[in-house]
């Protein structure tokens, strides 16, 4: 049996909010922010990965 891999998102913004996307099966939404000295963060209830790329 294998786990898929955790969802990796690119956003613009260094402050983004997840909540698990999947509506009433998701999880709270917690506001992350990715650091000035790095690119991603990851969330720590679903684990996607956030990875900034400026527009």
């Amino acid at each position: 049996m294998t786990i898929p891999a955790p969802e990796t998102k690119t956003v613009s913004k260094k402050r983004i909010a997840c909540d698990g996307g999947e509506g009433a099966l998701g999880h709270p939404r917690v506001w992350l922010q990715i650091p000035a000295d790095a690119d991603s963060i990851e969330c720590p209830y679903c684990d996607c990965k956030f990875i900034y790329q400026a527009d």
